[in-house]
């Protein structure tokens, strides 16, 4: 069980059941000319190895259909009692007290999840390939899209604020993983 990053808007968007897709640049990008990207197809082969058509393969690195993943957020460490530590998640936006700090979402160990995701399908595109359908499934508000900003343009914004100083940028049209998932607690059961 792998472990995968989400900032408070996005685990507030699992656990409101928003968000069931996760895009993450596929790294390193394929090398590919204007010329003969249009030529350029993903294929799946065995074992999850993706082959890009240009001799290239990569596995997916968080996992294939069937595996799980478990959310790292930002939380606060309580106890210890009895029973053990008590944590605390931002994203509930729970007052911090009596506790030792907020800590960043990179160090909470496994134990500490409190979401788990199933991936069940796993696919490779173009950023800008994405649809209003999986923008939505990206967690993103429908507040404010109009016919002159659709969801898609509006999931650009969200994305450059997540990956755009990373050098992948909206504009810079990355192929990225396309992961979907079902959201789960530690049991495997649906939330």
């Amino acid at each position: 069980m792998k472990p995968i990053l989400f900032n408070g808007e996005m685990v507030r968007a699992i656990l409101e059941g928003r968000k069931t897709q996760t895009r993450r640049v596929v790294k390193p990008q394929p090398e590919c000319s204007v010329f003969d990207e249009p030529q350029l197809h993903w294929v799946c082969g065995k074992n999850g190895v993706w082959a890009d058509g240009h001799g290239n393969q990569q596995k997916a690195p968080l996992g294939q259909p069937g595996d799980r993943l478990y959310v790292r957020e930002t939380w606060a460490l309580f106890g210890p009692f009895n029973n053990g530590p008590g944590y605390r998640y931002r994203a509930d936006g729970e007052p911090l007290c009596m506790s030792r700090g907020w800590r960043p979402s990179i160090h909470m160990p496994k134990e500490a999840a409190r979401i788990f995701l199933e991936i069940t399908a796993v696919r490779v595109e173009r950023l800008q390939d994405i649809s209003e359908e999986d923008a939505k499934a990206e967690g993103c508000e429908l507040v404010g899209w109009t016919e002159e900003m659709p969801m898609p343009a509006g999931f650009a914004g969200l994305w450059n604020s997540l990956n755009g100083k990373r050098g992948h940028s909206w504009e810079s049209n990355p192929w990225v993983w396309v992961y979907e998932f079902t959201p789960t607690n530690n049991q495997g059961e649906g939330l």
